[in-house]
């Protein structure tokens, strides 16, 4: 790691700033995802008349959005909980003009602008937050705690969907401001529950198309922050991200006293032996050139030290690319706790059930599109400002599962960096890749990178629309 530290402090900042965007997902700094070339080497598209008019007008948003901003992360919520943010989505669009739809995919919220005939475009915000209590000691620090599983738990927007949800409304005023200048449908997605994978997926089913009567677009747009200095974006074609996928796995036991083991069967050492053995799935029935990951988030079982529990809850997470090696890995989840469970005694109606809560499949951004976008959103930030080659990573994402069965659906999800430069820096001079990673309990969005997260997605739409005139 010293030898890794040492080479890592020779490279440009552009090859830090790679690692950037795989911080975002968790994953480590390794010799192969360092490039010396990163950045944007095409020629930057030419600036359309309503340019300048676009990023002053979000500009003078400012005071607006962050104030957005700020009682949004103030009051965070936990999946297909986000009643609150959701009133302001639809509040703040109604007001601007958008036919607003509510309540898709229990709290999912659709904002409409149609101008006309042109191209469809969708841009996604997600609104939930995680379960991570907050230390950043910032003023506007969530405090906030809620009751989930029958347990109280912290609340915090520890993965910039507070952002993301800003982000998107500052898009819709401009783009309303700016109606002269495109033709087409702007359709705004206040998105619930990413963070369990499950949002996308729970509008498509409610009916987003049919019921709701939502217009399938033509394009589908997501952004997501990283924690690389404010002023970066990436936005790379192909694959990007695994799919995943959350299960939960209840272990069946015998109940008793801890002084007399021999009268239970102790579902928590079922549990314990499982957990070893799920890795061994990875070690030696996957290809080794084949990403997987199982990752055991939570065990819960039992309440005091003497008694010997009837049931222990084990939650899992996967991570694939290959839709193979996620059959490989469930069915080898399947075998080890059953067999596990048989050599304890456990009878055949008594052996461990598998719920499948939420899953993605890999993210796959459209290439032509990338290379569509990229030209206008370099004009936002320079050539070394925009990144577009890195790594894919095993972090997961649900954005695009909103393009339910119409696969023809164009679709791109960008980085855009929002850590106080200084703060970046300051990391960088300690030894760090980065000051903070997502779902940490000191994330923290330069208030900075709010009116620049609207000039990315603004950008993007205005570069769909805008031609349709």
């Amino acid at each position: 790691m010293h030898f890794l530290r040492n080479l890592i402090r020779k490279q440009s900042l552009v090859s830090i700033l790679v690692a950037i965007a795989i911080a975002l997902v968790g994953i480590s700094l390794t010799w192969g995802t360092v490039r010396a070339q990163q950045t944007f080497t095409g020629t930057p598209a030419p600036k359309p008349a309503y340019f300048d008019r676009m990023v002053s007008a979000i500009d003078s948003d400012r005071e607006r959005l962050v104030t957005i901003f700020k009682d949004i992360h103030q009051n965070p919520e936990l999946g297909f909980m986000e009643t609150r943010t959701a009133g302001i989505v639809a509040k703040e669009l109604k007001s601007l003009g958008y036919e607003v739809k509510t309540g898709i995919g229990k709290t999912g919220v659709v904002g409409i602008l149609r101008n006309g005939e042109g191209p469809k475009v969708m841009f996604r915000a997600d609104m939930d937050a995680n379960a991570v209590e907050e230390v950043t000691g910032l003023p506007y620090a969530s405090t906030k705690r809620v009751e989930r599983d029958g347990a109280e738990v912290p609340v915090m927007h520890a993965c910039g969907h507070d952002a993301h949800t800003t982000w998107m409304l500052g898009m819709a005023k401009v783009m309303a401001d700016l109606k002269s200048e495109w033709k087409g449908t702007l359709i705004l997605v206040g998105q619930p529950y990413e963070e369990g994978i499950r949002g996308a997926r729970a509008m498509v089913e409610d009916g987003l198309y049919t019921r709701h009567g939502v217009p399938v677009p033509d394009y589908l747009l997501a952004l997501h922050t990283a924690p690389g200095p404010t002023g970066l974006i990436a936005n790379v074609g192909g694959t990007r991200m695994a799919g995943s996928d959350a299960i939960d796995v209840l272990f069946k036991g015998v109940g008793g006293h801890g002084s007399s083991p021999q009268f239970a069967k102790d579902p928590v050492v079922m549990t314990a032996h499982a957990i070893t053995q799920y890795q061994t799935i990875v070690a030696r029935a996957i290809d080794p050139q084949e990403a997987a990951v199982i990752t055991v988030g939570s065990v819960q079982a039992g309440e005091d030290n003497n008694v010997i529990p009837g049931e222990s809850l084990v939650k899992i997470n996967l991570r694939w690319f290959n839709p193979a090696v996620r059959e490989t890995l469930i069915k080898g989840i399947r075998s080890v706790n059953e067999a596990i469970a048989r050599s304890y005694g456990m009878p055949e109606d008594q052996l461990p059930t598998m719920t499948m809560k939420g899953s993605t499949t890999p993210l796959i951004n459209d290439k032509a599109l990338v290379d569509r976008l990229n030209p206008q959103l370099v004009n936002l930030v320079g050539q070394k400002g925009l990144i577009e080659d890195f790594p894919a990573t095993t972090g997961s994402e649900d954005a695009h599962l909103l393009k339910g069965d119409n696969q023809d659906i164009q679709f791109d999800y960008a980085f855009v960096g929002i850590a106080d430069p200084a703060l970046f820096a300051k990391a960088r001079a300690e030894g760090l890749m980065v000051p903070f990673s997502n779902h940490n309990a000191n994330f923290q969005v330069d208030l900075n990178a709010i009116p620049l997260g609207a000039k990315v997605a603004s950008t993007m739409a205005m570069e769909l629309l805008g031609n349709a005139k």
